[in-house]
Protein backbone atom coordinates (compact mmCIF):
# COMPACT_ATOMS: atom_id res chain seq x y z
CA UNK A 1 0.00 0.00 0.00
CA UNK A 2 0.82 3.48 -0.30
CA UNK A 3 -0.01 6.55 2.75
CA UNK A 4 0.02 10.27 2.00
CA UNK A 5 3.47 11.81 2.82
CA UNK A 6 4.49 15.05 3.94
CA UNK A 7 7.47 15.82 1.59
CA UNK A 8 8.78 13.90 -1.15
CA UNK A 9 12.02 14.59 0.60
CA UNK A 10 13.80 14.64 4.02
CA UNK A 11 17.27 16.63 3.97
CA UNK A 12 19.54 16.36 6.86
CA UNK A 13 22.31 19.14 7.30
CA UNK A 14 22.16 22.20 6.03
CA UNK A 15 25.90 22.52 4.55
CA UNK A 16 27.22 22.83 0.97
CA UNK A 17 25.74 18.79 0.41
CA UNK A 18 22.39 19.82 2.23
CA UNK A 19 22.13 23.24 0.56
CA UNK A 20 22.62 22.21 -2.88
CA UNK A 21 20.67 18.74 -2.71
CA UNK A 22 17.46 21.56 -1.46
CA UNK A 23 18.52 23.24 -4.65
CA UNK A 24 18.33 20.38 -7.32
CA UNK A 25 15.28 18.12 -5.47
CA UNK A 26 13.26 21.55 -6.06
CA UNK A 27 14.58 22.11 -9.64
CA UNK A 28 13.01 18.73 -10.36
CA UNK A 29 9.50 18.87 -9.05
CA UNK A 30 9.76 17.71 -5.49
CA UNK A 31 8.87 18.60 -2.40
CA UNK A 32 11.55 19.00 0.40
CA UNK A 33 12.42 19.81 4.02
CA UNK A 34 15.58 20.22 5.33
CA UNK A 35 16.46 19.76 8.64
CA UNK A 36 19.25 21.56 10.38
CA UNK A 37 20.65 21.58 14.05
CA UNK A 38 22.44 24.27 13.80
CA UNK A 39 21.26 28.12 14.30
CA UNK A 40 22.22 28.77 10.77
CA UNK A 41 22.70 27.29 7.82
CA UNK A 42 26.44 26.52 6.88
CA UNK A 43 27.27 23.15 8.30
CA UNK A 44 31.03 22.60 9.39
CA UNK A 45 31.30 26.37 8.58
CA UNK A 46 28.64 27.55 11.15
CA UNK A 47 29.96 25.27 14.04
CA UNK A 48 33.84 25.87 13.35
CA UNK A 49 33.86 29.10 14.70
CA UNK A 50 37.50 28.73 16.30
CA UNK A 51 40.15 31.42 15.73
CA UNK A 52 42.12 31.19 12.16
CA UNK A 53 39.55 28.08 10.53
CA UNK A 54 39.41 28.89 7.22
CA UNK A 55 39.74 26.58 4.13
CA UNK A 56 42.54 24.81 3.19
CA UNK A 57 41.04 24.49 -0.74
CA UNK A 58 40.99 27.97 -2.42
CA UNK A 59 38.17 30.14 -2.13
CA UNK A 60 37.77 30.48 -6.44
CA UNK A 61 36.80 26.21 -6.50
CA UNK A 62 35.76 25.70 -3.23
CA UNK A 63 32.57 26.81 -4.23
CA UNK A 64 29.25 26.22 -6.13
CA UNK A 65 29.52 26.00 -9.58
CA UNK A 66 26.26 25.32 -10.82
CA UNK A 67 25.03 28.71 -11.28
CA UNK A 68 27.02 30.89 -13.09
CA UNK A 69 25.36 34.67 -11.82
CA UNK A 70 26.31 32.93 -8.64
CA UNK A 71 29.85 32.44 -9.73
CA UNK A 72 30.22 35.94 -11.27
CA UNK A 73 28.54 38.07 -8.73
CA UNK A 74 30.51 36.48 -4.95
CA UNK A 75 34.18 38.39 -4.34
CA UNK A 76 36.35 36.20 -2.83
CA UNK A 77 38.81 38.08 -0.75
CA UNK A 78 41.85 35.86 -0.29
CA UNK A 79 43.02 32.71 -1.55
CA UNK A 80 42.01 30.83 1.65
CA UNK A 81 38.81 32.29 2.89
CA UNK A 82 38.07 32.17 5.99
CA UNK A 83 35.20 30.93 8.51
CA UNK A 84 32.92 34.50 8.67
CA UNK A 85 33.38 34.70 4.55
CA UNK A 86 32.78 30.83 4.60
CA UNK A 87 29.67 31.29 6.45
CA UNK A 88 28.82 34.75 4.43
CA UNK A 89 29.01 32.90 1.36
CA UNK A 90 26.14 29.85 2.26
CA UNK A 91 24.11 32.46 3.91
CA UNK A 92 23.97 34.50 0.77
CA UNK A 93 23.32 31.11 -1.00
CA UNK A 94 20.13 30.34 0.95
CA UNK A 95 19.00 33.78 0.51
CA UNK A 96 19.70 34.07 -3.14
CA UNK A 97 17.77 30.98 -3.81
CA UNK A 98 15.18 31.41 -0.95
CA UNK A 99 15.93 27.86 0.58
CA UNK A 100 14.90 29.18 4.44
CA UNK A 101 11.24 28.95 3.58
CA UNK A 102 12.21 25.08 3.72
CA UNK A 103 14.78 24.38 6.48
CA UNK A 104 13.91 24.11 10.15
CA UNK A 105 16.63 25.54 11.90
CA UNK A 106 17.60 24.62 15.50
CA UNK A 107 16.42 20.88 14.96
CA UNK A 108 17.67 18.17 15.54
CA UNK A 109 17.18 14.95 14.42
CA UNK A 110 16.94 12.02 16.44
CA UNK A 111 15.30 9.04 14.75
CA UNK A 112 14.38 7.81 10.90
CA UNK A 113 12.41 4.41 10.13
CA UNK A 114 11.72 2.56 7.40
CA UNK A 115 9.01 1.15 6.36
CA UNK A 116 8.81 -1.00 3.49
CA UNK A 117 5.10 -1.94 3.85
CA UNK A 118 4.41 1.90 2.78
CA UNK A 119 7.57 2.95 0.97
CA UNK A 120 8.24 5.79 3.87
CA UNK A 121 10.53 7.15 5.95
CA UNK A 122 9.38 8.30 9.19
CA UNK A 123 11.50 11.44 10.72
CA UNK A 124 11.31 12.16 14.21
CA UNK A 125 12.79 15.38 15.20
CA UNK A 126 13.81 16.82 18.74
CA UNK A 127 11.09 19.59 18.62
CA UNK A 128 8.49 16.77 18.90
CA UNK A 129 7.43 17.30 15.01
CA UNK A 130 7.30 13.28 13.17
CA UNK A 131 7.50 13.91 9.21
CA UNK A 132 6.76 11.41 6.12
CA UNK A 133 8.41 11.32 3.32
CA UNK A 134 9.71 8.74 0.55
CA UNK A 135 13.57 9.85 0.05
CA UNK A 136 15.19 10.49 2.71
CA UNK A 137 18.78 12.21 1.66
CA UNK A 138 21.30 12.45 5.09
CA UNK A 139 23.91 15.40 4.04
CA UNK A 140 25.47 15.77 7.46
CA UNK A 141 29.06 15.85 6.05
CA UNK A 142 31.87 14.15 6.91
CA UNK A 143 33.53 16.02 9.49
CA UNK A 144 30.75 17.35 11.85
CA UNK A 145 30.41 14.41 14.39
CA UNK A 146 33.06 16.05 17.14
CA UNK A 147 35.14 13.35 18.42
CA UNK A 148 34.61 14.30 22.31
CA UNK A 149 37.84 14.28 24.60
CA UNK A 150 38.11 11.00 26.20
CA UNK A 151 40.10 11.71 29.13
CA UNK A 152 38.63 11.38 32.63
CA UNK A 153 38.56 14.11 35.81
CA UNK A 154 37.06 16.95 32.50
CA UNK A 155 34.38 18.05 34.72
CA UNK A 156 36.79 18.65 37.46
CA UNK A 157 38.88 21.53 35.99
CA UNK A 158 38.00 24.86 36.88
CA UNK A 159 39.06 26.96 34.61
CA UNK A 160 37.56 27.63 31.20
CA UNK A 161 37.32 24.31 28.27
CA UNK A 162 36.27 24.99 24.75
CA UNK A 163 36.51 22.09 21.87
CA UNK A 164 36.92 23.64 19.06
CA UNK A 165 33.98 21.70 16.66
CA UNK A 166 31.45 23.69 18.98
CA UNK A 167 33.55 27.20 19.52
CA UNK A 168 31.05 29.56 21.15
CA UNK A 169 29.62 32.89 19.37
CA UNK A 170 31.09 35.17 21.69
CA UNK A 171 35.06 35.77 21.57
CA UNK A 172 37.29 34.10 23.63
CA UNK A 173 39.69 36.04 25.55
CA UNK A 174 43.19 34.71 26.09
CA UNK A 175 44.68 37.73 27.06
CA UNK A 176 47.32 37.26 30.34
CA UNK A 177 46.13 33.18 30.44
CA UNK A 178 47.90 30.13 30.02
CA UNK A 179 46.19 28.24 27.27
CA UNK A 180 46.99 24.29 26.81
CA UNK A 181 45.84 22.76 23.45
CA UNK A 182 45.32 19.27 22.67
CA UNK A 183 45.63 18.19 19.06
CA UNK A 184 47.64 19.19 16.23
CA UNK A 185 45.67 17.94 13.08
CA UNK A 186 44.10 20.70 10.55
CA UNK A 187 42.37 22.21 13.25
CA UNK A 188 45.41 22.85 15.65
CA UNK A 189 47.35 23.45 12.94
CA UNK A 190 45.33 26.66 12.25
CA UNK A 191 44.48 27.65 15.91
CA UNK A 192 47.64 27.71 17.91
CA UNK A 193 49.25 30.58 15.77
CA UNK A 194 46.33 32.40 16.48
CA UNK A 195 46.41 31.75 20.47
CA UNK A 196 50.30 32.56 20.41
CA UNK A 197 49.52 35.72 20.20
CA UNK A 198 47.47 36.92 23.15
CA UNK A 199 48.13 34.08 25.84
CA UNK A 200 50.59 34.76 28.15
CA UNK A 201 51.49 30.95 27.93
CA UNK A 202 50.16 28.69 25.10
CA UNK A 203 51.25 24.64 25.72
CA UNK A 204 50.67 22.16 22.76
CA UNK A 205 50.46 18.68 23.52
CA UNK A 206 51.20 16.68 20.15
CA UNK A 207 50.33 12.91 19.87
CA UNK A 208 51.73 12.69 15.93
CA UNK A 209 53.05 15.29 14.29
CA UNK A 210 51.84 16.58 10.72
CA UNK A 211 53.71 17.53 7.74
CA UNK A 212 52.06 20.86 7.46
CA UNK A 213 52.37 22.80 4.11
CA UNK A 214 53.00 26.57 3.76
CA UNK A 215 49.55 27.83 3.03
CA UNK A 216 51.05 30.79 1.31
CA UNK A 217 47.68 32.80 1.90
CA UNK A 218 47.04 36.47 0.58
CA UNK A 219 44.39 38.54 -1.16
CA UNK A 220 43.01 38.55 -4.78
CA UNK A 221 43.43 41.95 -6.58
CA UNK A 222 40.81 43.16 -8.75
CA UNK A 223 42.74 41.92 -11.82
CA UNK A 224 43.15 38.53 -10.66
CA UNK A 225 39.26 38.11 -9.59
CA UNK A 226 38.77 39.12 -13.22
CA UNK A 227 40.61 36.77 -14.45
CA UNK A 228 39.29 33.93 -12.36
CA UNK A 229 35.93 34.90 -13.22
CA UNK A 230 36.97 35.15 -16.94
CA UNK A 231 38.59 31.42 -17.23
CA UNK A 232 35.76 29.70 -14.96
CA UNK A 233 35.32 27.15 -17.64
CA UNK A 234 38.64 25.90 -18.22
CA UNK A 235 38.87 25.85 -14.06
CA UNK A 236 35.83 23.61 -13.79
CA UNK A 237 37.41 21.49 -16.20
CA UNK A 238 40.60 21.44 -14.12
CA UNK A 239 38.85 20.53 -11.00
CA UNK A 240 36.77 17.71 -12.03
CA UNK A 241 39.95 16.56 -13.80
CA UNK A 242 42.65 16.61 -10.69
CA UNK A 243 42.76 13.56 -8.47
CA UNK A 244 41.32 15.42 -5.13
CA UNK A 245 39.37 18.38 -6.94
CA UNK A 246 41.51 21.12 -7.23
CA UNK A 247 42.82 23.73 -9.97
CA UNK A 248 45.86 21.84 -10.65
CA UNK A 249 47.58 20.20 -13.78
CA UNK A 250 49.47 17.00 -13.42
CA UNK A 251 52.66 17.31 -12.80
CA UNK A 252 53.56 15.38 -15.80
CA UNK A 253 56.84 13.35 -14.27
CA UNK A 254 57.81 10.89 -12.07
CA UNK A 255 60.25 11.15 -10.15
CA UNK A 256 62.65 8.64 -11.67
CA UNK A 257 62.56 10.91 -14.43
CA UNK A 258 64.74 13.08 -12.61
CA UNK A 259 68.62 13.70 -10.78
CA UNK A 260 68.82 14.81 -7.25
CA UNK A 261 69.26 18.40 -7.87
CA UNK A 262 66.54 18.48 -9.51
CA UNK A 263 64.37 16.49 -7.77
CA UNK A 264 65.31 19.19 -4.72
CA UNK A 265 64.49 22.54 -7.46
CA UNK A 266 61.31 21.04 -7.75
CA UNK A 267 59.74 19.87 -4.68
CA UNK A 268 61.45 24.09 -3.80
CA UNK A 269 59.24 25.15 -6.36
CA UNK A 270 56.13 23.14 -4.52
CA UNK A 271 56.96 24.38 -1.74
CA UNK A 272 56.99 28.29 -2.17
CA UNK A 273 54.14 28.31 -4.56
CA UNK A 274 52.16 26.86 -1.47
CA UNK A 275 48.63 25.04 -0.48
CA UNK A 276 48.35 21.66 -1.52
CA UNK A 277 50.72 22.00 -5.09
CA UNK A 278 53.36 20.06 -3.29
CA UNK A 279 52.18 16.93 -3.16
CA UNK A 280 50.17 17.14 -6.54
CA UNK A 281 52.11 19.69 -8.65
CA UNK A 282 55.65 17.87 -8.13
CA UNK A 283 55.88 14.90 -8.96
CA UNK A 284 52.90 12.12 -9.77
CA UNK A 285 53.57 9.39 -8.48
CA UNK A 286 54.49 11.24 -5.03
CA UNK A 287 51.66 8.72 -3.68
CA UNK A 288 52.29 5.57 -4.66
CA UNK A 289 56.14 5.47 -5.31
CA UNK A 290 58.09 4.76 -1.98
CA UNK A 291 61.56 6.13 -2.72
CA UNK A 292 60.00 9.66 -4.23
CA UNK A 293 57.54 9.64 -1.07
CA UNK A 294 60.57 9.73 1.35
CA UNK A 295 62.38 12.01 -0.61
CA UNK A 296 59.81 14.49 -0.38
CA UNK A 297 59.37 13.61 3.55
CA UNK A 298 62.82 14.27 4.33
CA UNK A 299 62.42 17.64 2.37
CA UNK A 300 59.98 18.78 4.62
CA UNK A 301 61.47 17.88 7.50
CA UNK A 302 64.09 20.02 6.59
CA UNK A 303 62.17 22.59 5.98
CA UNK A 304 60.88 22.40 9.65
CA UNK A 305 64.50 22.28 10.83
CA UNK A 306 65.38 25.13 9.30
CA UNK A 307 62.52 27.23 10.69
CA UNK A 308 62.25 26.21 14.17
CA UNK A 309 64.81 27.09 15.78
CA UNK A 310 64.98 25.08 18.83
CA UNK A 311 66.86 21.42 17.92
CA UNK A 312 64.72 19.58 20.11
CA UNK A 313 61.44 20.97 19.05
CA UNK A 314 62.46 21.01 15.85
CA UNK A 315 63.06 17.40 15.94
CA UNK A 316 59.37 16.58 17.66
CA UNK A 317 57.50 18.98 15.05
CA UNK A 318 59.28 16.46 12.27
CA UNK A 319 57.06 13.36 11.54
CA UNK A 320 59.16 10.17 11.53
CA UNK A 321 57.25 7.63 11.68
CA UNK A 322 54.88 8.34 9.15
CA UNK A 323 55.05 8.98 5.22
CA UNK A 324 53.59 12.22 3.57
CA UNK A 325 49.90 12.02 3.07
CA UNK A 326 49.31 9.07 4.95
CA UNK A 327 47.35 11.94 7.15
CA UNK A 328 45.71 14.39 5.93
CA UNK A 329 48.61 17.17 5.54
CA UNK A 330 47.29 20.35 6.88
CA UNK A 331 47.90 23.88 5.43
CA UNK A 332 49.70 26.07 7.74
CA UNK A 333 49.85 30.05 8.11
CA UNK A 334 52.75 30.46 10.53
CA UNK A 335 52.26 27.42 12.38
CA UNK A 336 56.48 26.35 12.49
CA UNK A 337 57.14 30.12 12.87
CA UNK A 338 55.05 30.06 16.33
CA UNK A 339 57.30 27.57 18.07
CA UNK A 340 60.36 30.55 18.02
CA UNK A 341 57.94 32.36 20.57
CA UNK A 342 58.94 32.74 23.86
CA UNK A 343 55.43 32.43 25.21
CA UNK A 344 55.10 28.42 23.41
CA UNK A 345 56.10 25.21 24.44
CA UNK A 346 55.42 21.82 22.72
CA UNK A 347 54.92 18.87 24.89
CA UNK A 348 54.96 15.26 23.43
CA UNK A 349 52.76 12.33 24.65
CA UNK A 350 53.11 10.00 21.94
CA UNK A 351 54.88 7.85 24.94
CA UNK A 352 53.30 9.75 28.07
CA UNK A 353 49.80 9.99 27.26
CA UNK A 354 47.31 12.01 29.12
CA UNK A 355 46.09 10.10 32.33
CA UNK A 356 43.47 12.99 33.62
CA UNK A 357 42.45 16.51 33.41
CA UNK A 358 43.00 17.46 37.12
CA UNK A 359 41.31 21.30 38.59
CA UNK A 360 44.14 23.15 37.59
CA UNK A 361 45.29 21.48 34.48
CA UNK A 362 46.53 17.84 32.98
CA UNK A 363 48.61 15.35 34.15
CA UNK A 364 50.31 12.90 32.03
CA UNK A 365 51.29 9.06 32.61
CA UNK A 366 54.52 10.00 34.13
CA UNK A 367 52.71 12.33 36.63
CA UNK A 368 54.10 15.14 35.72
CA UNK A 369 51.48 18.22 35.54
CA UNK A 370 50.53 21.34 33.11
CA UNK A 371 48.70 24.11 34.52
CA UNK A 372 46.61 25.97 32.35
CA UNK A 373 43.83 28.58 32.93
CA UNK A 374 42.19 27.84 29.43
CA UNK A 375 41.85 23.98 27.83
CA UNK A 376 41.15 23.83 24.15
CA UNK A 377 40.75 20.13 22.92
CA UNK A 378 41.15 20.36 18.95
CA UNK A 379 40.23 16.49 19.39
CA UNK A 380 39.08 16.26 15.56
CA UNK A 381 35.92 14.53 14.22
CA UNK A 382 34.33 10.83 14.13
CA UNK A 383 35.13 10.53 10.70
CA UNK A 384 32.57 10.11 7.72
CA UNK A 385 29.78 7.56 9.84
CA UNK A 386 29.89 9.56 13.33
CA UNK A 387 27.33 12.08 12.47
CA UNK A 388 25.08 9.50 10.70
CA UNK A 389 25.11 6.86 13.77
CA UNK A 390 24.56 9.51 16.22
CA UNK A 391 20.89 9.97 14.12
CA UNK A 392 19.02 6.31 15.16
CA UNK A 393 18.84 5.75 11.49
CA UNK A 394 16.43 2.01 11.19
CA UNK A 395 16.08 0.44 7.92
CA UNK A 396 14.06 -2.61 6.57
CA UNK A 397 14.81 -4.85 9.23
CA UNK A 398 14.67 -2.94 11.74
CA UNK A 399 18.32 -2.50 12.17
CA UNK A 400 20.06 0.89 13.08
CA UNK A 401 23.07 2.05 10.83
CA UNK A 402 25.64 1.49 13.97
CA UNK A 403 24.79 -2.00 14.42
CA UNK A 404 25.16 -2.36 10.55
CA UNK A 405 28.22 -1.05 10.76
CA UNK A 406 29.96 -2.26 14.10
CA UNK A 407 32.52 -4.08 12.08
CA UNK A 408 33.01 -1.25 9.70
CA UNK A 409 30.80 0.98 7.33
CA UNK A 410 30.12 -0.01 3.65
CA UNK A 411 27.98 1.32 1.23
CA UNK A 412 27.70 1.41 -2.49
CA UNK A 413 29.09 4.58 -4.42
CA UNK A 414 29.35 5.91 -0.91
CA UNK A 415 25.93 6.88 -1.01
CA UNK A 416 23.61 3.84 -0.25
CA UNK A 417 23.31 0.79 1.88
CA UNK A 418 21.84 -2.18 1.26
CA UNK A 419 18.53 -3.15 3.85
CA UNK A 420 18.12 1.23 3.67
CA UNK A 421 16.03 1.67 0.23
CA UNK A 422 15.34 5.08 -1.21
CA UNK A 423 18.12 6.39 0.93
CA UNK A 424 20.71 8.27 -0.37
CA UNK A 425 23.78 9.96 1.65
CA UNK A 426 25.96 12.62 0.81
CA UNK A 427 29.27 12.51 2.86
CA UNK A 428 29.28 9.46 4.06
CA UNK A 429 31.57 6.35 4.55
CA UNK A 430 33.27 5.73 1.04
CA UNK A 431 32.37 9.03 -0.69
CA UNK A 432 35.36 10.38 -2.28
CA UNK A 433 37.76 12.21 -0.12
CA UNK A 434 38.82 15.51 -1.81
CA UNK A 435 37.79 19.35 -2.23
CA UNK A 436 34.34 18.83 -1.39
CA UNK A 437 31.75 21.32 -2.94
CA UNK A 438 32.58 20.38 -6.19
CA UNK A 439 32.32 16.25 -5.40
CA UNK A 440 29.11 16.65 -3.57
CA UNK A 441 27.61 18.37 -6.23
CA UNK A 442 28.21 15.85 -8.72
CA UNK A 443 26.60 13.31 -6.21
CA UNK A 444 23.76 15.42 -5.85
CA UNK A 445 23.20 15.81 -9.67
CA UNK A 446 23.32 12.07 -9.65
CA UNK A 447 21.09 11.74 -7.06
CA UNK A 448 18.52 13.38 -8.68
CA UNK A 449 18.58 11.48 -11.85
CA UNK A 450 18.64 8.54 -10.16
CA UNK A 451 15.42 9.26 -7.97
CA UNK A 452 14.39 10.61 -11.63
CA UNK A 453 14.52 7.10 -13.36
CA UNK A 454 13.14 5.61 -10.18
CA UNK A 455 10.11 7.14 -10.91
CA UNK A 456 9.83 7.85 -14.48
CA UNK A 457 10.26 4.19 -14.58
CA UNK A 458 7.29 3.19 -12.52
CA UNK A 459 9.45 1.98 -9.80
CA UNK A 460 9.16 2.94 -6.08
CA UNK A 461 12.09 1.56 -4.45
CA UNK A 462 15.85 1.65 -4.98
CA UNK A 463 18.39 0.42 -2.84
CA UNK A 464 22.15 -1.06 -3.05
CA UNK A 465 22.23 -4.43 -4.12
CA UNK A 466 24.74 -6.77 -1.63
CA UNK A 467 27.48 -7.96 -4.19
CA UNK A 468 27.80 -4.75 -5.41
CA UNK A 469 28.13 -3.19 -1.93
CA UNK A 470 30.83 -5.57 -0.73
CA UNK A 471 32.56 -4.56 -4.38
CA UNK A 472 32.98 -1.24 -3.04
CA UNK A 473 34.62 -2.45 -0.33
CA UNK A 474 37.06 -4.42 -2.04
CA UNK A 475 37.91 -0.85 -4.05
CA UNK A 476 38.17 1.27 -1.18
CA UNK A 477 40.88 -1.53 -0.01
CA UNK A 478 43.06 -2.06 -2.93
CA UNK A 479 43.38 1.59 -3.00
CA UNK A 480 44.72 2.06 -0.11
CA UNK A 481 47.08 -0.65 -0.55
CA UNK A 482 48.29 0.77 -3.53
CA UNK A 483 49.31 3.66 -2.09
CA UNK A 484 51.06 4.59 0.93
CA UNK A 485 47.79 6.10 2.78
CA UNK A 486 47.43 2.55 4.23
CA UNK A 487 50.70 3.47 6.55
CA UNK A 488 48.52 6.00 8.22
CA UNK A 489 46.65 3.27 10.57
CA UNK A 490 49.88 3.01 12.91
CA UNK A 491 49.62 6.91 13.77
CA UNK A 492 46.00 6.93 14.15
CA UNK A 493 44.43 8.22 10.81
CA UNK A 494 40.73 9.26 10.78
CA UNK A 495 41.11 8.08 7.01
CA UNK A 496 40.70 4.45 8.15
CA UNK A 497 39.10 5.57 11.28
CA UNK A 498 41.76 5.30 13.70
CA UNK A 499 41.42 8.22 15.62
CA UNK A 500 38.38 6.51 17.54
CA UNK A 501 38.99 4.01 20.02
CA UNK A 502 36.83 0.97 19.57
CA UNK A 503 35.76 1.85 15.70
CA UNK A 504 36.80 -0.68 13.28
CA UNK A 505 39.60 -0.08 10.92
CA UNK A 506 38.32 0.37 7.01
CA UNK A 507 39.00 2.64 4.42
CA UNK A 508 36.20 5.54 5.18
CA UNK A 509 36.91 7.16 1.79
CA UNK A 510 37.47 6.30 -1.90
CA UNK A 511 40.91 7.82 -2.46
CA UNK A 512 40.55 6.60 -6.58
CA UNK A 513 40.72 10.20 -7.03
CA UNK A 514 37.24 12.64 -8.60
CA UNK A 515 37.71 11.63 -12.51
CA UNK A 516 37.97 8.44 -11.25
CA UNK A 517 34.72 8.55 -8.53
CA UNK A 518 32.99 10.53 -11.13
CA UNK A 519 33.36 7.79 -13.90
CA UNK A 520 31.61 5.10 -11.78
CA UNK A 521 28.78 7.44 -11.17
CA UNK A 522 28.28 7.83 -14.95
CA UNK A 523 29.18 4.16 -15.73
CA UNK A 524 26.71 3.05 -12.84
CA UNK A 525 23.90 5.71 -14.60
CA UNK A 526 24.58 4.83 -18.15
CA UNK A 527 24.21 1.39 -17.22
CA UNK A 528 20.57 1.51 -16.30
CA UNK A 529 21.86 2.06 -12.41
CA UNK A 530 23.82 -1.00 -12.03
CA UNK A 531 24.61 -1.80 -8.58
CA UNK A 532 20.97 -0.83 -7.67
CA UNK A 533 17.86 -3.43 -7.63
CA UNK A 534 14.36 -1.37 -8.15
CA UNK A 535 11.17 -2.73 -7.12
CA UNK A 536 7.45 -1.75 -6.94
CA UNK A 537 5.29 -1.87 -3.25
CA UNK A 538 3.41 -4.84 -3.19
CA UNK A 539 -0.50 -3.14 -4.05
CA UNK A 540 0.66 -0.10 -5.66
CA UNK A 541 -2.12 1.78 -8.20
CA UNK A 542 -0.63 1.96 -11.43
CA UNK A 543 -2.53 5.55 -11.53
CA UNK A 544 -1.35 6.53 -7.96
CA UNK A 545 3.01 6.24 -9.20
CA UNK A 546 1.63 7.49 -12.52
CA UNK A 547 -0.29 10.92 -10.54
CA UNK A 548 3.37 10.87 -8.04
CA UNK A 549 5.72 11.17 -11.43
Amino acid sequence: MTVKTDHDCIIIGAGFAGLRALIETRRRGLTARLIEAGSDVGGTWHWNRYPGARTDSESWVYCFSFDEDLLQDWVWPQRYPDQPVMQSYLSHVADRFDLRRDIDLGTRVERARRDDATNTWTVETDAGNTLRCTYLIPAVGPLSAAYEPPFPGIESFRGERYLTARWPVEEVDFSGKRVAVIGTGATGVQLIPQVAQRASHLTVLQRTPNYVMPARNGPIDADQQKAIKADYPAIWEQVRGQVFGFPMNPAGRVFSDVDDDEARRVLEHGWEIGGFRFLFETFDDLLVDQRCNDVASEFVRDKIRAIVHDRETAELLAPKNHPLGSKRPPLGHHYYETYNRDNVSLVDISANSIEAITETGLRLADGSTHDADILIFATGFDAATGALTAIDIRGSDGRSLGEVWADGARTHLGIAVTGFPNMFVLGGPGFPFGNFPPTTEFAVEWTADAIDHLRTNGHDVMQADPDAMDAWSRKLQEIVDATVLGQGEAVHTWFLGANVPGKAHVPLFYLGGIPGYFAELRESADNGYSGFTFSRVAGADPEEVALRV
